[in-house]
């Protein structure tokens, strides 16, 4: 079942930090616990809005949305708790996020998924030289969301050169949903 996050009570906030701080905690932009905790906090259903995934009372992922347009919303962040992957949970989420951000006038979704860690084949590249070229073939490594994007529509729109660090891009993907 897909919740609202004001919906939720405390002791399932306090689930929803826990699986922000662990499904992000192999890289090094990651969330402290209380970093995870403040996060959560932001979604309070006005700029920043969060749906929940829930098995039984137990939170297990979570989307989040911030309206920065009118018309094209972040999707920030996606996370499942990491014995659940695979389980059909992000999909289900993104789907969810999807729908209401349409019914709400909304045309595209975007995200920014950092590539901090060696998960795509733009790590470790100077992507200020022939950036377009390497972003066409933007390829998964180890064990990074890029291609489960893919999988569901999204594109490779761009990427901020060592936004985390040297060789370490923050890629930008987008999708249509109008």
């Amino acid at each position: 079942m897909i919740v609202p996050f004001d919906t939720l009570e405390a002791f399932q906030r306090e689930q929803a930090a826990g699986i922000l701080h662990r499904a992000l905690a192999h890289m090094e932009s990651g969330y402290s616990l209380p970093e995870a905790r403040e996060e959560v906090a932001r979604f309070d259903g006005g700029a920043r809005l969060a749906f929940a995934a829930l098995d039984s009372a137990e939170v297990v992922g979570w989307v989040g949305a911030i309206k920065v347009y009118d018309h094209a919303w972040e999707l920030h962040p996606l996370v499942v708790a990491p014995e659940r992957r695979r389980d059909g949970i992000g999909r289900a989420l993104c789907g969810h996020l999807e729908r209401y951000a349409a019914a709400q006038g909304v045309l595209t979704l975007y995200l920014g998924t950092d590539d901090d860690f060696g998960g795509t084949n733009l790590s470790g590249t100077d992507l200020f030289d022939g950036l377009l070229a390497k972003l066409a073939g933007a390829t998964v490594t180890t064990g990074h969301p890029l291609a489960f994007y893919m999988k569901l529509g999204w594109q490779v729109i761009g990427a901020i050169p060592d936004a985390n660090g040297p060789g370490k891009p923050d890629i930008l993907m987008a999708k249509r949903i109008a």
